[in-house]
């Protein structure tokens, strides 16, 4: 897979290792809709390439499935925009995979940066994360997560967390696709 993009980033989305509402190490399952919309969102913003993480076989056949059908089944006539966008998902077991992958077809390292609807010290902010992508010297993942977010261990190993989305209600629990959707565009939107 070569990069479609110019960009330094890719976004991972991560179904294991996710919690679950009571704090457990799960592997959520995938979400069509996740796949559709964060794919549209990446290929707007010219996103590199768009990773789906999961260990499990079944789900990482029903994510094959499902680009199949847009990018060479019944879907690719009915709509060929949407085969152009789920061409940017790339399916792998685990995130090293993934980074791998990257840092074969790049040469260059890999950072990590995962998302989180929580405060916390150090977190890096939409202009700081911007400054780094512009440095160009590091390829990014954005590490989306789904359920109720990353376990501990793996927040441990990530290189930066970027600060969460407000919006100013004290409400925050927005859907992975629209997560995403908000952070491309305060990263790359005119």
């Amino acid at each position: 897979m070569k990069p479609l993009s110019p960009r330094n980033l890719y976004l991972a989305l991560i179904h294991y290792p996710v919690k679950n509402k009571q704090g457990d190490t799960i592997a959520a399952a995938i979400t069509s809709i996740d796949l559709h919309d964060i794919a549209r969102a990446a290929r707007t913003y010219g996103i590199a390439g768009f990773y789906v993480v999961t260990p499990l076989l079944d789900q990482q056949a029903l994510a094959s499935k499902i680009t199949a059908h847009w990018q060479d089944g019944v879907g690719s006539v009915y709509n060929p925009h949407r085969g152009k966008a789920l061409d940017l998902i790339r399916i792998k077991t685990s995130l090293p995979e993934a980074v791998a992958e990257i840092a074969e077809i790049t040469g260059s390292s890999v950072k990590l940066v995962a998302t989180s609807a929580a405060e916390g010290k150090g977190r890096l902010d939409f202009s700081g994360f911007r400054q780094l992508l512009g440095q160009k010297e590091w390829n990014y993942i954005l590490a989306l997560g789904t359920a109720w977010g990353f376990t501990g261990p793996f927040m441990d190993e990530v290189d930066y967390v970027l600060a969460p989305i407000d919006g100013g209600t004290g409400y925050n629990h927005l859907s992975v696709r629209s997560a995403a959707a908000i952070i491309l565009d305060r990263l790359f939107g005119r």
